[in-house]
């Protein structure tokens, strides 16, 4: 009988993964701080047409691209004279489990059913759980979703407890968990004891499915409207929603600005048994978007195909009052009642059309399905039965885990800008610590790719680096 304690279990993680998604990591590794990104991604030998063929097999894809007229003539009321770019919004609940992530469950199940495994598992709150539980049953394969669901009160938040229901209605086992380290340990079990395949978001499977939706929202764009758009806003949390969709619109030959938004959730941490239910959003938050930013390998297998920094052109926060309040500007003047991720993503580009000109695209990059437990009305009154205040005024006095502050008109959407540079230096410095030095031409480069800057950024920032760790021993 194998060693099943935690710490026999996290060391023997490597091959556990390996054997569950059916890649060699070692063969992209260069022995230093670089790797073979591209390599890694052309590893399952799919090109963007093929990963078409394959979605579509799911009834996946080629989702509808829609004008929001009226947001669009609201927005611009707040702009200078000229300027409110025409606001389109890729919709992505209209995939068969009702999110973007259908795109990666097809191509990961896929894969999965290609490499002969009987069953799939999957670690999340709910969305991609879904999607992987509705890939399955087209493909006849077994599927267990990990959740972390609960605090230790046994209190689930309402938005996750409905993604569990969804789940089981395709015929998934749901395994749900108390917040913290449980969860992967949990998970790595499971995948050694079924030999089940590892659904992960962070595999070139995953990247590639997400591909295609850039690769269609910006030949819609040209098809429906004569040009690329000016500007597109993806919802950002482990980053493969970004990375994806950046890769496959440069796919279609499209370099659009690519801006990446979170919900601001400072302060909250995500693997705190009593923060976790003080925050009103499970996903599209900085909880997530900014670690994994600025380390994507934190993820569950050995290197992530999610890599945000290098593709995305800005970083906006909002606040959670800003994206509730459009959530319900979406239903009242489009008619359309969205879950709450994508609308993190319309608040903002609410925000942006501002910057450009009348004339200009800004595409909201994805929506997701709503229902009652994702809904605002149920999310916010669970906020106060935690003790949440909710109030209506400047969302700028909003305190992630004490308040959610609604603004009280459009106008006071504003998002507000993070720090890339920072985000660069704390990646870079991330990969030197321990390394050794000096850092070798072909690390130089990757670093340079990794954090869309150039080597001599890069050298600047390592040279710093060694200056603060020379005065921290003196």
């Amino acid at each position: 009988m194998p060693d099943n304690s935690y710490q026999a279990v996290m060391a023997r993680k490597n091959d556990i993964m390996k054997a569950a998604v059916g890649l060699d990591y070692s063969r992209f590794e260069s022995g230093g701080i670089a790797f073979d990104y591209e390599a890694m991604m052309a590893a399952p030998g799919l090109d963007i047409h093929q990963v078409q063929a394959i979605q579509a097999d799911y009834g996946v894809g080629n989702t509808p691209l829609l004008e929001l007229k009226h947001i669009t003539a609201l927005a611009r009321k707040y702009a200078r004279p000229g300027y409110g770019a025409r606001i389109l919004l890729k919709d992505e609940a209209a995939n068969p489990s009702g999110s973007f992530k259908a795109r990666r469950a097809a191509l990961s199940v896929h894969a999965a059913k290609e490499m002969g495994y009987k069953g799939v598992i999957t670690a999340t709150s709910g969305n991609y759980g879904a999607a992987v539980a509705s890939c399955c049953a087209k493909a006849g394969l077994k599927c267990i979703v990990v959740q972390e669901c609960f605090d230790s009160k046994g209190l689930g938040q309402p938005e996750i407890v409905e993604k569990a229901r969804k789940c089981e209605a395709f015929g998934a086992e749901v395994v749900q968990l108390t917040v913290g380290p449980e969860l992967f340990y949990a998970f790595l079990l499971l995948l050694e004891e079924t030999g089940y395949f590892n659904a992960s978001l962070y595999t070139p499977y995953a990247i590639l499915g997400v591909e295609t939706l850039g690769y269609e929202l910006a030949g819609q764009c040209k098809d429906q409207y004569g040009a690329f758009p000016g500007m597109v806003v993806a919802t950002n949390a482990g980053g493969g929603n970004l990375t994806g969709t950046a890769r496959g619109m440069r796919k279609a030959g499209c370099e659009s600005p690519l801006v990446a938004a979170s919900v601001n959730l400072k302060g909250l941490h995500m693997a705190s048994d009593r923060d976790f239910n003080m925050k009103s959003f499970t996903t599209g938050h900085t909880g997530f978007g900014m670690p994994f930013t600025t380390w994507p390998d934190r993820s569950d297998v050995p290197r992530s195909a999610a890599r945000p920094l290098r593709y995305m052109s800005r970083y906006v926060t909002l606040s959670q009052g800003e994206v509730f309040y459009t959530t319900e500007m979406l239903a009242v003047l489009e008619g359309m009642e969205r879950g709450p991720a994508g609308n993190t993503s319309l608040a903002a580009a609410f925000c942006l059309a501002r910057e450009l000109p009348r004339e200009a695209l800004i595409v909201v990059q994805e929506t997701e399905y709503t229902g009652a437990g994702k809904h605002p009305n149920a999310q916010l009154a669970f906020a106060r039965a935690n003790g949440v205040r909710i109030a209506a005024g400047d969302p700028r006095e909003e305190v992630p885990g004490e308040s959610i502050i609604l603004p009280e008109h459009p106008g006071q959407i504003d998002c507000q800008e993070a720090d890339l540079n920072h985000m660069r230096k704390s990646l870079i410095a991330k990969a030197i610590e321990g390394a050794e030095m000096p850092i070798g031409e072909n690390d130089l480069r990757f670093l340079a790719l990794e954090t869309n800057s150039g080597a001599d950024f890069v050298q600047g920032v390592i040279d710093q680096f060694g200056r603060d760790k020379h005065e921290t021993s003196r």
